[in-house]
């Protein structure tokens, strides 16, 4: 029985017209090991039913480790970053082909687009990033979205899919994120004990009271579990997106709007989607120490952070990079993307921009971290 009641059909979905569709590796993959083909193909019939009817879609795809552990003569997930990527190199061609020769059946073309953390916070790389996709799905082809593992390093990770999935609805502006899995909805409790209720709607934190969230998946390909799902539809939800947490099983009903799994209600508006992408994904190299004028500048009237408020520096980091702005407390109250090495910033401390410029050149005339970079905790 359902702690929350659905409706006939879910108006989020029928009325969206960019579906971002997160799937994860043990909807893809056999008992056996490998890709499970007959998966794919079900996973595709319900994907591609969605240009046909006006509707545009991006796939996030797990399953490159996955397929790569066969070929490699591996039985289970390697623990280690190396074996990982090595498995995913040889992995994400077999996803790719399968997915290509799935998506031809309905005369349907598919690109890849493997992304890193770091293609997505650096605004040059944002941009290009944004602008790959939105003409892939302008040519009328599915792009298929997955971490680049084979290059990603542990810093700059995105650590699971189901965050890349909310990350990636909120970058191409999507009415809608769809995360299937191999759990029919959010329960309250064990699914498997017989005893727990769907709950099939999540309108705000309250709704998730007493709930327990398992972390780990059944299938032992992937990096999740269902806690992972929760934080992604905390993600997007608070981009303004709305989420429906589903089985692949139920793909089909629920891309078509049925009142399958739970629905998770976005909680406020869309916020700036590279700003959201650089609070949500990265992970600070260093941080900035920031006496109470910069702090007011930064955090009440929104402006740059200039050196001459910035009273420490810790971490290594280079121009680019994100760090955490923090008041005296020692409390992070903004995170940006810092215009300095973390080895020049501390002769510039405490000096304004004029100074810096009259006595270094002109090109210390800049901001420590621009207004346009920064986004508040």
């Amino acid at each position: 029985m359902d702690r929350v009641h659905d409706g006939e059909a879910r108006d989020v979905i029928t009325s969206a017209r960019r579906l971002v569709i997160k799937v994860g590796s043990s909807s893809l993959t056999s008992a056996a090991g490998g890709l499970d083909r007959a998966r794919v193909d079900a996973l595709v019939d319900a994907v591609a039913a969605l240009p046909r009817a006006g509707k545009e879609a991006v796939l996030v795809s797990s399953g490159a480790i996955a397929a790569g552990l066969a070929p490699l003569g591996l039985r289970a997930r390697p623990r280690d970053l190396a074996t990982q990527q090595a498995a995913a190199s040889v992995g994400q061609g077999l996803l790719m082909r399968a997915y290509a020769e799935s998506f031809a059946r309905h005369d349907q073309g598919v690109g890849q687009v493997l992304l890193t953390v770091d293609d997505v916070t650096r605004r040059a790389h944002y941009r290009n990033a944004y602008r790959t996709l939105v003409r892939l799905i302008d040519l009328h082809t599915v792009p298929i979205v997955n971490e680049n593992d084979t290059v990603a390093t542990q810093e700059i990770r995105f650590g699971d899919n189901d965050r890349l999935a909310a990350l990636v609805a909120a970058l191409v502006h999507a009415d809608a994120l769809v995360l299937l899995s191999d759990v029919d909805a959010l329960y309250d409790g064990d699914p498997t004990r017989g005893t727990a209720a769907r709950i099939g709607e999540v309108r705000d934190e309250s709704d998730l009271a007493g709930v327990t969230i398992g972390r780990t998946g059944r299938a032992g390909v992937g990096t999740g579990g269902m806690v992972t799902k929760v934080e992604a539809a905390r993600i997007a939800t608070g981009a303004g997106i709305p989420v429906v947490l589903t089985s692949a099983s139920l793909a089909a009903e629920a891309l078509s709007g049925s009142a399958v799994g739970t629905l998770f209600h976005a909680v406020r508006a869309r916020p700036a989607a590279r700003l959201f992408w650089l609070a949500h994904a990265t992970t600070p190299r260093g941080r900035l120490s920031l006496d109470d004028g910069a702090v007011r500048a930064v955090v009440h009237r929104r402006l740059s952070l200039l050196p001459a408020g910035v009273t420490g520096v810790e971490g290594i980091f280079t121009a680019g990079d994100p760090v955490d702005l923090v008041d005296p407390q020692g409390t992070p109250v903004a995170r940006g993307l810092v215009n300095y090495d973390a080895a020049e910033l501390p002769g510039l401390l405490g000096r304004t921009t004029a100074e810096l410029s009259v006595a270094l050149g002109p090109a210390y005339e800049k901001e420590v971290v621009h207004r346009d970079d920064l986004v508040l905790l």
